[in-house]
């Protein structure tokens, strides 16, 4: 792969970092003054990749695309190396053993698809109004960002644009904004051929208001990028990730998040001092991802467990001990925790879904359970020739998290959700027992079915209507699978599968309301 040309000033404005409070914690460079955290963030034009040309889409071009597409996918895959399997440190998939090469199937249809390497992510957008919707989904990934249509048909996507970046990474749980039609890209340290210690990270604004025109708005360093998140209706974005880095302070075992005003997403600003911090047990740690509930609350998962944050209004700072004004750059601690090894077997959380509110009918019954009391996470990690080892979906209650334990927690006190259940592929029906790539991963929620990726394990749908005991229903492991993440829509379930593509399911089976 040839190396990026530099960015021209005149295609991305430089951004200025607007300070919060003095970063002295990272300290200074022993060459300036200046914070290494806040040099790194200062965003100059030369710093910059050089901006990504939108392609549209016309009959006597696809045969020409497309072969450019699959050169681009091998010269990315023999650049990438080890690079290309890696994961966030603690998770890193190395020696993760392949599938046999078997398939099984239970429960669904695949009724469609697209088939393109280093699809990782999928992020669905309408456009129009009542009497002329339009239906677009976007894959992000290894190449970059493709628009395809699906308003005539969900099961057969017409590819109508795309944005070129061969060797990005991550792209993990791609984030929109639905009102003004951005989507925000992550970019790993190792894409583009870097690594984790050293490679550039920072995150990428897309302009996508015309899906055939798909451009490159802006691009904002920011010291993590393994994913990124909206906070208060993608006003801001929480990025984080991935592993540790040369610049990181020794104590420090991965890297937590930074926030980006993205109000003008023309020239976003990031501020220097990271938040999150001190999640496991009392040392900053990596954090993977952050999502959002439906009362608002952010929930970040990564190294240490899950803690949720007020991002706007007036609330009890249970660590404070006063009430305050939340905001995204400087939020209020709400609940939540570590996740119990005994329990999990590990200590990466990964992502996480507390239903609540409107959603709270999603999965337990929250007359049952409480309203928003319990929360879905991802435990995502590896042991090699141990499938049985691997990390599992967990079901923890925040019951007793209420009043900043998970704020609290030190090596000698150490304070643990407690955990409801737990649930692992390995040895389950359907499953491949000569593969060890069998960690948890992400997953969607719907009328009390949790449908979740498991990488070459593929992808499972579970009843967790009754969170002691998730039980399986269905399943699709097709002999090649590397299942990213599942998305309900409608009557379908989409698959972002990193080899496969993009697998598009009907259920066939009946579950509560779930009556497909």
């Amino acid at each position: 792969m040839r190396p990026l040309q530099q960015m021209r000033a005149d295609h991305l404005p430089t951004h200025p970092v607007r300070a919060r409070r003095p970063l002295k914690a990272l300290g200074a460079d022993s060459r300036t003054s200046e914070p290494v955290v806040a040099r790194l963030i200062r965003c100059t034009a030369v710093d910059q990749p050089e901006a990504m040309t939108s392609a549209i889409f016309r009959r006597r071009h696809v045969r020409r695309t497309l072969v450019k597409t699959a050169v681009a996918a091998v010269s990315v895959a023999m650049t990438a190396g080890s690079v290309g399997a890696a994961h966030a440190a603690p998770s890193r998939r190395v020696g993760v053993k392949a599938a046999s090469g078997s398939e099984a199937v239970k429960g669904v249809q695949r009724v469609g698809g697209v088939s393109v390497k280093g699809v990782i992510s999928l992020v669905f957008l309408d456009y129009g109004g009542e009497h002329n919707k339009r239906s677009i989904v976007f894959a992000t990934g290894k190449f970059g960002l493709k628009a395809y249509d699906i308003t005539a048909d969900p099961t057969r996507p017409t590819l109508v644009g795309e944005l070129n970046m061969p060797g990005l990474r991550e792209t993990e749980d791609t984030n929109v904004d639905p009102r003004r039609k951005l989507i925000f890209l992550a970019r790993d340290p190792t894409a583009f051929g870097g690594d984790e210690e050293t490679g550039e990270s920072g995150v990428y604004i897309i302009d996508v208001a015309d899906p055939e025109h798909v451009r490159q708005l802006a691009y904002a360093k920011v010291p993590a990028g393994h994913t990124t998140s909206c906070i208060n209706d993608c006003s801001y974005l929480w990025t984080s990730g991935a592993g540790r880095a040369s610049w990181m302070p020794p104590e420090w075992g991965g890297r937590p998040v930074w926030v980006t005003d993205v109000r003008n997403a023309r020239e976003p600003k990031t501020y220097p001092d990271p938040i999150d911090t001190g999640r496991h047990d009392g040392v900053t740690d990596g954090v993977h991802d952050v999502q959002v509930d439906s009362d608002g609350v952010a929930w970040t998962s990564g190294r240490g467990g899950v803690r949720g944050y007020h991002t706007r209004g007036e609330h009890y700072d249970p660590v404070a001990k006063r009430v305050r004004r939340a905001t995204a750059v400087d939020p209020v601690p709400y609940a939540g925790g570590g996740i119990d090894e005994a329990a999990s077997g590990g200590s990466w959380e990964h992502n996480s879904y507390r239903p609540v509110g409107r959603t709270g009918d999603q999965a337990a019954d929250p007359e049952k359970w409480g309203d928003g009391n319990l929360i879905y996470v991802t435990d995502e990690y590896w042991v090699a020739n141990n499938c049985a080892a691997a990390g599992p979906l967990v079901i923890a209650s925040l019951e007793g998290s209420y009043d900043g334990q998970g704020w609290r927690s030190t090596p000698d006190n150490k304070f643990r959700l407690r955990t409801i259940s737990t649930w692992r592929v390995a040895g389950q029906e359907g499953s491949d027992p000569t593969t060890d790539d069998c960690a948890a991963h992400y997953f969607d929620v719907r009328d009390g079915v949790l449908v979740q990726s498991f990488y070459a394990q593929g992808t499972r749908f579970l009843d967790v209507r009754d969170p002691t005991n998730p039980r399986q229903i269905a399943y699709y492991r097709p002999a090649n699978a590397q299942s990213y993440q599942p998305y309900w829509r409608g009557e379908y379930v989409y698959v972002a599968d990193e080899q496969r593509g993009i697998d598009i399911l009907r259920p066939t089976f009946r579950v509560g309301r779930l009556a497909i």
